[in-house]
């Protein structure tokens, strides 16, 4: 039988005190921090909110993109020409990449590449093949592609989106395609 010492009343009353404090205290903090997380954040977005801290984009929809991509592919179709067809969000996500019957397997990519460099600019990938003679080191940021078959698609001047196409025999062809894209998002 071992031998077990005998702890003064005292000692008991002061151990039983500390813990009784440790698990009020551990309590206390547990609902202290549940109560000051649940009412401090609907507070601390709307301060944000009202001090201007917060800004609205708008952003093309799924069915508004597919509706600009089939235009395009449409618009390949009547000039015979064999595409892949990207949109992009502002943000330069991919919404969605349609590829068109026999279009080259490069021509995804490429699409997707030409929206990208579109919204990023807000301009006609046309254009910004021009700005390379006075910039050349544009081309190496990573996900563009300057080549002719990019537009942008703005509100109120703004970019909200970006068509590529790829696959037609130039840039042109490739960039007409993606307006009619564009001017389906216009109607």
């Amino acid at each position: 039988m071992k031998h077990v010492k005998k702890v003064s009343r005292r000692t008991r009353v002061m151990t039983g005190g500390a813990l009784a404090v440790a698990i009020a205290g551990g309590g206390f903090g547990v609902y202290s921090a549940g109560a000051s997380t649940d009412s401090a954040a609907p507070a601390a977005v709307a301060a944000d909110a009202a001090e201007g801290n917060v800004m609205q984009t708008n952003h093309l929809t799924i069915e508004a993109a597919t509706e600009a991509a089939e235009a395009a592919l449409d618009e390949a179709k009547k000039q015979n020409q064999r595409v892949s067809v990207a949109v992009v969000d502002r943000n330069g996500n991919t919404i969605l990449t349609l590829r068109g019957d026999g279009a080259g397997p490069q021509s995804y990519e490429a699409a997707e590449k030409k929206a990208f460099t579109a919204v990023s600019w807000n301009a006609p990938t046309s254009e910004l093949v021009k700005r390379l003679e006075n910039a050349p080191t544009l081309k190496d940021i990573p996900g563009t592609l300057f080549l002719g078959g990019g537009a942008p698609v703005t509100v109120d001047g703004a970019p909200v989106a970006g068509i590529g196409v790829a696959g037609a025999p130039s840039g042109d062809i490739d960039e007409k395609i993606a307006q009619a894209g564009v001017a389906e998002l216009a109607e």
